[in-house]
């Protein structure tokens, strides 16, 4: 992929910011974006080649700083936050359990033998998608932080019980190296928090501001993508990765100049192309020739809302239970890892399943800004 494609990429992302403009809509921005990517990519006009390196790389470096600056803005240090890790821990694992039910129920209707794997989807949420949607809804509160961790929490659950569920002899190096990745986690919180309290960091600070160095943002970057290495090296998630480094820079404190860099990087590069290529990666051409796995893919996508609405009764209002069922990563990384252990058009059921969820999402977090959306910063000033 050269320059015209990264400009025709660029171009669509653009899709993103428009459908997110009208208020009213309380549309994500990144709902454009994957539906830029579906109509330039394998389903849609073939314009750009998904399994181009040079483009997926490119999205795997957006993937990793989208889930940092997700993990980054997860409220750490909040005095609310330990009891909304409690109740959004419960909600997790009560959609878990309610997804064990419902995935057997599914396997054995179609007859795929593959429950394992379903309840693994319908269990997960995705935090690459629901994160960037509370944030540009600017979603807030004591339900909304319950969110987070459930979706977090689901988030990387998922990922770590993929492997087992669809690919059992690879599962122990997985789950090794998650280990891996989080213990490199814990050791940087610790060596970051004491650079903070001696004041290593504000030195720092004023030098690059002073010198124009950027020296944080280049620091920042260069343990973000050592950690997505480590996860690449070890066979994890590089979700995993970001968004725990992104928590231990929320635990340390972040400053403003460089949430403001980031952002810079994130949403208006880096982030868009990944989901740009996430779209463009998706095949439902393969739907037309299975019209049986059309129904086990709206059979999963309904799944896994009625799963995750289920925990209305723990107390979770059900726009929020509906925008927890979104899935993104999981359903795409099984595709990928199960590719010669699904069936004809199973795959395409997935993903299918996946964006049924993802159009839920969308409503679902339509129907929350109303009720959870955190005052702007005009609205603050009036």
């Amino acid at each position: 992929m050269g320059f015209p494609g990264l400009a025709l990429i660029a171009v669509v992302a653009l899709l993103g910011p428009l459908l997110a403009l009208p208020r009213r809509w309380h549309l994500p921005v990144v709902l454009g974006e994957l539906l830029a990517g579906i109509a330039i990519g394998r389903s849609g006009l073939q314009l750009v080649d998904s399994s181009d390196p040079t483009f997926t790389f490119l999205a795997d470096l957006g993937f990793a700083l989208v889930m940092f600056v997700a993990g980054s803005h997860v409220p750490v240090r909040d005095r609310l936050i330990r009891p909304a890790l409690g109740s959004g821990a419960l909600r997790a694992a009560a959609a878990a359990l309610f997804a064990v039910a419902v995935g057997w129920g599914i396997a054995a209707g179609f007859g795929t033998g593959h429950a394992p794997l379903y309840i693994v989807l319908l269990a997960s949420s995705s935090a690459a998608l629901v994160l960037p949607i509370i944030d540009s809804l600017r979603l807030g509160g004591v339900q909304v932080l319950a969110l987070t961790a459930q979706v977090a929490l689901a988030d990387i659950a998922a990922i770590v019980a993929l492997p087992l569920a669809i690919d059992p002899p690879h599962a122990p190096r997985a789950a090794l190296g998650t280990l891996a990745v989080a213990a490199c986690a814990a050791v940087l919180f610790v060596i970051l928090r004491r650079f903070e309290l001696s004041g290593g960091r504000r030195r720092m600070h004023h030098l690059s501001e002073e010198r124009r160095f950027a020296l944080e943002l280049r620091l920042q970057l260069a343990i973000l993508f050592a950690l997505a290495g480590l996860a690449v090296f070890s066979h994890t998630s590089i979700l995993f990765a970001g968004f725990s480094f992104g928590l231990v820079v929320s635990a340390v404190g972040e400053p403003r100049r460089l949430a403001h860099q980031l952002f810079a990087v994130s949403d208006g590069f880096l982030g868009p192309v990944f989901f740009v290529w996430l779209g463009a990666s998706l095949n439902l051409r393969d739907l037309g020739q299975h019209p049986d796995m059309v129904l086990l893919g709206l059979a999963l996508g309904a799944g896994a809302l009625l799963v995750h609405c289920a925990t209305r009764f723990l107390g979770q209002p059900l726009p929020l239970g509906a925008l927890s069922a979104s899935q993104l990563g999981v359903p795409v990384a099984a595709v990928a890892i199960g590719s010669r252990l699904l069936l004809p058009g199973e795959a395409a059921a997935l993903i299918l399943g996946a964006l049924v969820t993802i159009a839920a999402a969308a409503l679902a977090g339509a129907r929350a800004a109303r009720s959870y959306s955190l005052p702007s910063t005009d609205d603050a000033a009036a």
